[in-house]
């Protein structure tokens, strides 16, 4: 039974957690039953845009993402392998972590190349390098500009923004390059490149994109799978605590000056941690000891468990008075739903589990046995004696409702008579164009992060690509991002 303590779930409980009364409905049908509160709020992060792209997931079906070079593909698991020759493959992945960079850029930025680390040795590849593409509101005065009604011109208007917004810009921009910096240099994987555009559009609310390239041999490829019933289920890694709390949830949220203040939902980092953890990790794939391996990511211990199972078609079982906690009187519903950092959840072999703790005592990561593998097909996690949550894996991680959201026509693209143009002061407007931030060197920004650490680096930040030799494999590869946000803009 749920504990007496927690909060009956009525129509208006349903509604803060962002969920519908349709999606309610659908969730007693899948229970057979109310849910509970910590039930609720397991659904309200995995059905999330953030975890289930229901918003986006029949538009993202449209991209190709099979063939005759790729070993994952898009959405299986949690980054993308592609073969490169000779029994060697690349894992990379890029996401966002615009929200909390919004609130907390250090911690936001930081933390977001945390995650994405995470997800490239999770499937058992050494990462190796780090780029990022970035947005920022305007600046400085100079780059202040207003577009007319019709979109089509362009002019100053140093008033535009406020003194204030400009400041918080610079802050934004300057808190978010230094906690890139920060969690990649110390956890020694280079950044080697990048891009970064300023714009009104982005006012008060940045996108941050991190993208993350390891490197594996075909035969190392682990998977995020629950399987072999019976398995012993571990939690390593840093310990729970109330930091990130239902992160995955507030990220799919509109930006308001209300969220703005929900400093709780951003998580916190440690680096030197998630060192130690990387090391762990790939220790314990090269001893043939996991069966399955995942990250807690978005929804934490929540995502882990069910994601895993629902791949494995199986189900797990886990005790969460077994899971190290950093903070006491912690409820299944806070457990479950953090988003604590450098953790990780691990399907150790049976007969393997001394191996495991041998690992991590060496690696001094926390360790822990919470669980097992069920053949049940349900996520089941007891406190205490009792059952907090009892909910079919494969619904509640892959079964969210799907939405066609309406579409708005592009507006037709005004035309300019060209006689109107005034004659323009050639080098005026190279000064002008110059002394944009967007175009402006980026040297400053560059010089942040350490792009020479593992000396792979041929080509360094500030060309049309980097190049990076992975001297293991004998493979030299050339990297970038880019994105033309005024398309999107004007389509």
């Amino acid at each position: 039974m749920p504990p007496a303590t927690d909060p009956a779930v009525t129509p208006e409980l349903v509604a803060q957690h962002g969920l519908t009364t349709e999606e309610c409905e659908r969730i007693r049908k899948i229970l057979g039953r109310d849910p509970n509160f910590t039930e609720l709020g397991i659904f309200s992060v995995m059905w999330s845009e953030h975890c289930s792209y229901k918003n986006s997931r029949k538009e993202l079906k449209k991209f190709p993402t099979t063939g005759p070079n790729i070993l994952v593909k898009a959405g299986e698991e949690n980054a993308g392998v592609v073969d490169i020759g000779d029994g060697w493959a690349i894992a990379f992945k890029i996401e966002s972590h615009n929200h909390p960079s919004a609130i907390e850029p250090f911690q936001g930025a930081a933390t977001g190349v945390g995650g994405i680390i995470r997800d490239i040795f999770t499937m058992g590849a050494r990462p190796e390098f780090l780029l990022n593409s970035l947005r920022f509101g305007p600046i400085t005065a100079a780059s202040n500009l207003t577009r007319d009604a019709s979109g089509s011109t362009e002019s100053r208007s140093p008033t535009a923004l406020t003194n204030g917004q400009i400041a918080h810009n610079r802050r934004l921009f300057t808190g978010v390059v230094s906690g890139i910096a920060h969690y990649g240099n110390c956890i020694g994987v280079p950044t080697i490149g990048g891009e970064i555009y300023f714009d009104e559009s982005f006012e008060g609310n940045p996108l941050v994109n991190v993208f993350c390239l390891g490197v594996l041999r075909h035969e190392q490829l682990a998977r995020g799978a629950a399987r072999g019933i019976g398995n012993p289920v571990f939690y390593v890694g840093a310990e729970t605590g109330r930091d990130g709390l239902a992160g995955a949830a507030f990220a799919s949220r509109e930006l308001t000056q209300e969220s703005r203040e929900d400093r709780p939902a951003v998580q916190v980092g440690d680096p030197f941690k998630e060192k130690l953890l990387l090391e762990a990790c790939l220790e314990l794939l090269a001893r043939d000891a996991v069966a399955g391996i995942q990250d807690m990511g978005a929804a934490g211990l929540t995502c882990s468990t069910c994601e895993t199972a629902s791949r494995g078609g199986t189900g797990v079982e886990i005790d969460l008075a077994k899971v190290p906690k950093r903070e006491p009187g912690m409820t299944p519903y806070e457990t479950l739903l953090s988003e604590s950092q450098e953790r990780m959840l691990i399907i150790a072999k049976r007969g393997k589990e001394d191996v495991v703790r041998e690992v991590f005592e060496k690696w001094d990561v926390p360790c822990a046995e919470i669980g097992r593998v069920t053949d049940d097909g349900m996520m089941r996690v007891r406190n205490n004696g009792s059952i907090a949550a009892e909910i079919p894996a494969k619904p509640l991680a892959d079964e969210a409702p799907l939405y066609a959201r309406e579409v708005t026509p592009a507006s037709p693209t005004p035309t300019l008579d060209l006689s109107t143009v005034p004659e323009i002061n050639s080098e005026r407007a190279l000064r002008q164009l110059l002394s944009e931030p967007t175009i402006a060197s980026k040297n400053w920004v560059f010089r942040q992060y350490d792009h020479m650490v593992r000396t792979g680096t041929v080509v360094r930040p500030g060309s049309d690509a980097a190049v990076f030799c992975v001297r293991a494999a004998n493979k030299i590869l050339a990297a970038t991002t880019d994105c033309n946000s005024l398309y999107c803009l004007l389509d």
